[in-house]
């Protein structure tokens, strides 16, 4: 495994890391008690540039890497599962980091943030969740019976050869981007041609269409609830409290525990989306900032 300096930013610095012959972008910025950032579903390293400079500046170690599949990151045609990234993101840690750390994500990251705090309690010191995914897809039972057979006839068409790629083309344009991104965030003066761009521009490489079909149609990987029980470790979860894709019922499980005096913070933010960390930074930033002070 190496590392090599590959290019340079007005916000932060682009390096690359060979993990198993596949080159691996992360940035790190700062000093301090380390935190990585892990993006969530089609996102990369620029989804936390309202972010990695404050926390930096805050006294910490920020990593952020784009996940196997995305971003700049290599797309090779693999299944990729959760489980695979949680290697990758175990043998970042102790390529580059080697000591405790705070795993913060969105989405699936903060999926993949919690089976590290679950699973690998002896690198971690603590994780924040920003509403978090249930699971890298949804399972059989959490769908009502017409909507089952809509998305299996989808993961067929996604996985053909022949269609699969011109449905990927039609999902990807800018526009559509866009529109879905107005869905999602409730705020839409965030939705900006720079985010638009961070989604749109890795799905132009090589592989990005085989990478979108076998995640649509990948396991879904453990729960929230089946990972909490193994949990040691203080976590701050945040919640987008009008998020469409995981409504803030889907924090309840958190929330219940943080009631009962389990070492969770739970906070919802009103009038925000799916990705409270750039739709709101500055409240986000300020949270982290302030929990991270009190570990």
């Amino acid at each position: 495994m190496t590392t090599q300096k590959i290019a340079t930013t007005s916000t932060f610095e682009k390096l690359s890391w060979t993990w198993l012959g596949h080159q691996i972008h992360y940035t790190v910025m700062g000093t301090g008690t380390p935190l990585v950032l892990i993006h969530g579903f089609g996102a990369s390293i620029g989804h936390w540039r309202k972010n990695i400079p404050v926390l930096a500046s805050g006294g910490y170690q920020v990593f952020a890497l784009d996940l196997l599949g995305f971003g700049g990151s290599d797309k090779p045609p693999l299944d990729y599962t959760l489980e695979l990234w949680q290697q990758l993101l175990y043998d970042f840690w102790d390529a580059h980091i080697q000591a405790p750390t705070v795993f913060v994500g969105n989405s699936i990251g903060a999926l993949l943030s919690l089976m590290m705090v679950a699973d690998y309690p002896e690198i971690t010191a603590g994780g924040v969740l920003i509403n978090c995914a249930g699971g890298l897809n949804h399972r059989p039972h959490e769908l009502n019976p017409p909507l089952r057979l809509v998305m299996g006839a989808f993961n067929k068409l996604v996985r053909s050869k022949l269609v699969g790629p011109v449905v990927f083309n039609r999902i990807r344009q800018k526009a559509r981007i866009r529109s879905t991104l107005l869905q999602v965030y409730r705020n839409p003066e965030a939705v900006t041609d720079e985010l638009v761009d961070l989604l749109y521009t890795p799905s132009c490489d090589a592989g990005a269409q085989q990478v979108f079909a076998s995640i649509l149609t990948a396991p879904p990987g453990p729960t929230p609830s089946e990972l909490l029980p193994k949990v040691k470790h203080p976590m701050l979860v945040i919640w987008g409290a009008d998020d469409p894709w995981t409504p803030v019922s889907g924090g309840r499980v958190f929330q219940e525990l943080s009631e009962t005096g389990q070492l969770i913070q739970f906070v919802s933010i009103p009038n925000t989306g799916h990705c409270p960390h750039d739709e709101r930074p500055d409240v986000v930033n300020a949270l982290m900032l302030k929990w991270l002070g009190e570990l």
